[in-house]
This record gives C-alpha cells, sequence and structure tokens, in this order.
C-alpha cells in the first residue's frame, strides 16, 4: 500500500484494508475469500498477480511494464507473488512502528 501511495501520483487509488468494515463488504460484495491484495476495478475484483499487475499498469513507467507479465500463466504468477508476499518482510524490512497516513491522505482509504 505504501509503494503504491508513493507511485500513484494522481492518486487515483482507495484504499481499505480487509478486515475493515468497508474492506469486508467489498470483499463479501465481489465474492473474494483471499487474504491478499484486492483490486476492485470497473466492478469485479482482481487478486493476488492480477490485482498487482493491474496496479502497475497505473504506476507508471518502469513498474507499468509488469503489464507484459501477464503473458505467464496465473497460476505461475500467483505462486511468485505468494513467495514474495511470505518473504517480503525478510526482504524489504519491517518497521518498528505502524504507518499512519497524514491528514492529506486520509481522503484516500475508505472508512
Amino acid at each position: 500500500m505504501q509503494f503504491v501511495i508513493r507511485h500513484d501520483a494522481p492518486a487515483r487509488f482507495r484504499f481499505a484494508s480487509l478486515q475493515s468494515e468497508a474492506g469486508q463488504r467489498l470483499r463479501a460484495e465481489h465474492g473474494v475469500h483471499v487474504d491478499s491484495v484486492v483490486l476492485i476495478e470497473d466492478g469485479r475484483a482482481y487478486v493476488e498477480s492480477e490485482a498487482a499487475l493491474r496496479i502497475a499498469r497505473h504506476l507508471g513507467v518502469p513498474w507499468s511494464w509488469l503489464r507484459f507479465a501477464a503473458i505467464v500463466p496465473i497460476s505461475w504468477r500467483n505462486a511468485v507473488y505468494r513467495q514474495v508476499a511470505r518473504h517480503r518482510y525478510q526482504w524489504f524490512g519491517k518497521r518498528d512502528v505502524c504507518w499512519l497516513p497524514t491528514s492529506k491522505l486520509a481522503g484516500r482509504f475508505l472508512p
């Protein structure tokens, strides 16, 4: 989420925790049963690697180039996605304190 916020200059994305009321409602509305990244776009839910690739295409170069990964079978992409998700703190580090959005960013989070 923080990565997307940093690279989404037009602020097109809105966010909700999967555990929040809004997150639970959206998951139920779209029949999403995974604890992973979920993108709701044009009334359709995308999860895991498909969500990540669809998000990346809006983030500009070089991230938008990841759209070419869509030629890889989704089962392989999701396997890679799960590996990265499983090891993300080990590879990219983990903060000691929770990140809190600034008042400027508060409007990007669903209530």
